[in-house]
């Protein structure tokens, strides 16, 4: 039996790795005879279908989610761990009500962003509907992380500080936060891959437009959104094969600084 267990394992790690390997080579393959200087053009035109306004359109919306939800989220998960109480009802409502909005397909964070931003507050197709959209739909993603990185911390830690005369306040921000450090950057990595990836939610909120926005209320395109309308549209499948290429990179690059930031943290809760 454990033989067969072990095959099973195995043989799905093997699919799995195979599955991803098979994704990269195919992007790489497909999209790197077809990146050219004209696709990095500062200016979108017909002729060079250029991505860089997508490219900085991105990060954009990367830098204003995270801005909005990261504060929020990890100051929600202090208060869920570290001062309301363990037995607490409200905080078993709270973590159900996280954990359901984590699974929420994405089209329906894009429908609720377009009736409440794009109509109801009247900001239209923006930079800032997208931005509001995307910091709501990762934000459950990071109380959870945060949380989990938060009660993973030895209780030991804790005590020990107040045995020392430290408040409650400087104990987590002095010791507890040092060791949670991974963990919350971990969940802040997850939130930045998926803002990254999205398409639905952005399609009805931040627009289309190929240019890039010069305000919070000018619309964009991010570089996920620039490769689907690339790709339906059929005309430049090459040009979006090229664009699958460099969206790779710019997630390797965001998730390896991220990474690093959190080797950085570890270091230094360790000394």
């Amino acid at each position: 039996m454990d033989k067969v267990l072990r095959g099973l394992t195995y043989f799905f790690a093997l699919v799995t790795f195979g599955s991803l390997a098979y994704l990269l080579v195919y992007i790489l393959v497909t999209g790197i005879p077809n990146l050219s200087p004209e696709l990095f053009e500062w200016k979108y035109t017909t002729q060079n279908v250029s991505m860089m306004p997508a490219i900085i359109t991105t990060f954009y919306l990367v830098a204003g989610s995270l801005l909005i939800a990261v504060p929020l989220g990890v100051f929600a998960g202090f208060y869920l761990v570290e001062y309301a109480g363990k037995n607490n009802r409200w905080v078993e409502m709270i973590r159900i009500a996280t954990d359901t909005l984590t699974g929420v397909p994405s089209i329906v964070f894009g429908l609720f962003g377009m009736l409440a931003f794009v109509t109801a507050a009247g900001f239209q197709y923006s930079l800032i509907s997208g931005i509001l959209t995307s910091a709501i739909m990762v934000l459950p993603l990071v109380i959870r992380n945060t949380e989990e990185a938060l009660m993973s911390v030895n209780d030991s830690l804790r005590q020990a500080s107040f045995g020392l005369g430290a408040g409650k306040l400087r104990t987590i921000f002095v010791i507890v936060l040092p060791v949670a450090m991974p963990g919350i950057l971990s969940g802040v990595i997850l939130a930045i891959g998926r803002i990254v990836g999205e398409t639905a939610a952005l399609l009805y909120t931040l627009g289309t437009a190929t240019s890039l926005p010069t305000s919070l209320f000018s619309s964009g395109r991010t570089l996920a959104l620039h490769m689907y309308v690339l790709s339906s549209e059929g005309l430049h499948r090459d040009q979006a094969n090229a664009t699958a290429v460099v969206l790779l990179l710019v997630v390797l690059l965001i998730n390896g600084l991220s990474t690093w930031l959190s080797g950085r943290f570890s270091k230094g809760g360790q000394k």
